[in-house]
């Protein structure tokens, strides 16, 4: 039986439709076409000061983007998305999506922006995202991340609601890391250890070089890997309304500007009728 990706998507004529994207010989779809930022929203929030306080009350907004923080730039002869992290908030597809497998590759720049100076470059892959714009700290929608930043890439947050359960190891007093035969605790920013989840080892290539990042999600379950290697196995993604969980499975995929240069190309997508078994071993 043959499943398929349904796709939420704009007609350049401006009706809203569907399409159905086959699971076929050859399933992936392009979400960067190379070119452009067809097929995408951008959104920038409040204006930041070095002490990551808004300096304004109301965001640049949604597609207002007057510093081209987020650009198609030319990299040794292909095209790749520059995000230049000057000014906080995301890139989002205009569609929405469940039980995928995501494939990107990422590097970084050379870029640091106010707070983020002298500190681990920062990005983020945000999966499952929903509701409004800049309901985290005025720049994210609520989602499950797939951190990407230097040195911690792998990593999970919660953000604005955002709720997984993962097996860990408590290594500290404040962090827990995944490890597949550990115990299970619910991350987000209700519960008493917090919304932040330690990925299990470094996998990440030096600065400056391509990484490849592979999110697979089939479910409310989802596995995070960087170059290869499973960072960690996250379940019964939810989210938080009202202090009750409620399930969260498909939603947009965002990338964040946060302070840092970076660039992203071959984002692609294709439907998941399962995750496969290696990835859970």
């Amino acid at each position: 039986m043959k499943r398929y990706l349904i796709l939420l998507f704009l007609f350049p004529l401006g009706i809203l439709g569907f399409i159905s994207i086959q699971h076929s010989a050859d399933p992936w779809t392009n979400l960067f076409n190379g070119k452009d930022l067809t097929g995408w929203d951008t959104y920038i929030g409040p204006i930041m000061d070095d002490q990551e306080k808004h300096l304004t009350d109301r965001p640049i907004g949604l597609n207002q983007d007057p510093l081209h923080v987020f650009s198609v730039v030319e990299d040794r002869k292909e095209k790749v998305i520059r995000i230049s992290g000057e000014q906080w908030g995301g890139i989002s597809t205009k569609g929405e999506y469940e039980n995928f497998h995501l494939h990107l590759q990422f590097k970084w720049g050379k870029l640091e922006w106010g707070s983020k100076k002298g500190k681990k470059k920062d990005s983020g892959l945000l999966y499952f995202a929903v509701g409004p714009h800049g309901a985290d700290y005025g720049f994210w929608m609520r989602s499950q991340e797939f951190q990407i930043e230097e040195g911690n890439s792998g990593d999970y947050w919660g953000v604005a609601g955002g709720s997984e359960d993962v097996p860990t190891v408590k290594i500290t007093d404040s962090i827990y890391q995944y490890t597949k035969s550990g115990v299970m605790r619910t991350f987000n920013e209700a519960s008493k250890i917090g919304r932040f989840c330690k990925k299990r080892t470094d996998a990440e290539n030096p600065t400056g070089q391509w990484n490849t990042a592979d999110l697979y999600c089939h479910g409310d379950t989802s596995v995070h890997v960087i170059n290869g290697k499973v960072m960690m196995v996250l379940y019964h993604s939810s989210q938080l309304i009202n202090g009750k969980l409620i399930p969260m499975a498909k939603g947009k995929i965002q990338i964040q500007s946060e302070g840092a240069e970076v660039f992203y190309k071959d984002l692609r997508i294709r439907a998941l009728e399962a995750l496969p078994k290696d990835l859970l071993h």
